[in-house]
């Protein structure tokens, strides 16, 4: 999948996102391709998928990266099958009789579909997100410097895993695209320092999340993102005392940065249990 530059308004109302304006193609029910029967909590996931998938073409992300709505829909479809593999399980699965499985909730995800810089720039991607019921688009604020989001890297407990060598002896390559499981926006630490705040996150056997997962997180789940409780994104990193974070700025989402020593009442920290299939 090539990525073209970006050549069209795409600004989107984000009530949109669940009633998809493009169709793509439905999963396979029969023959070699089809999913295995699942339990109802996998069903979800795979509706969940589906939805997230939806949301990203009515977002116009294919044109960003250089294909259609059926082509970008082909390219991460290897990925739902990671979405049923660690769908939950236990009491909150559907049943026999088809009883909904329980949903995500605003705080937490079960999973995210993460489109990485490898695909589409962060400063392509930011502009996509919307509040919820909100319109205006997000915006990477001004005291990034040029040239600086190129910086924020992936620190190493945060990375996905790579894509396979195409041949011996090749490494692997950073993933365009990737599933992000256990997602939560950690409200529980607004009020603590960044790096207190990351010990705990360390110690639970969690990592922070990226910039590029969080921007997923908004996209895919505006609701995540509230008054007093926004979060940081200490799985980037540059080097410095800068912590990426987003939260609510001009009445849309913001991708700014905060001190790692400095406390704020309104800003939790992100983040996941792991990371799996990476395009």
């Amino acid at each position: 999948m090539t990525r073209t530059p970006r050549t069209a308004d795409t600004a989107y109302d984000e009530r949109r996102a669940h009633t998809p304006a493009t169709t793509i193609p439905d999963a396979p029910t029969t023959g070699e391709n089809a999913p295995p029967r699942t339990t109802g909590a996998a069903r979800a996931a795979s509706e969940e998928f589906d939805r997230q998938v939806r949301v990203l073409v009515d977002k116009g992300y294919p044109g960003l990266c250089g294909t259609d709505a059926e082509g970008f829909a082909a390219f991460v479809e290897p990925l739902r099958a990671q979405a049923l593999a660690h769908a939950p399980s236990g009491a909150h699965d559907a049943t026999e009789t088809g009883e909904a499985a329980e949903p995500p909730a605003p705080v937490r995800a079960p999973f995210l579909l993460v489109i990485t810089r490898e695909a589409v720039p962060i400063e392509e991607t930011m502009p996509l997100t919307r509040l919820t019921r909100g319109t205006r688009p997000g915006f990477v604020d001004r005291t990034f410097e040029e040239g600086a989001l190129a910086r924020f890297t992936t620190v190493p407990e945060s990375a996905p895993p790579p894509v396979p060598p195409t041949g011996p002896g090749e490494p692997g390559t950073a993933p365009r695209a990737y599933l992000l499981l256990g997602a939560d926006r950690g409200e529980e630490f607004c009020g603590a320092v960044p790096n207190d705040a990351l010990e705990e996150i360390r110690r639970r056997g969690r990592s922070p999340l990226t910039i590029e997962e969080g921007i997923a997180f908004v996209t895919l789940f505006p609701e995540a993102l509230e008054k007093n409780k926004c979060f940081s994104l200490a799985g980037s990193r540059c080097g410095d005392r800068r912590v990426p974070a987003v939260w609510i700025g001009k009445r849309s989402p913001k991708l700014g940065w905060c001190w790692e020593g400095n406390p704020h009442t309104w800003l939790g920290m992100a983040s996941a249990e792991s990371r799996t299939g990476a395009l």
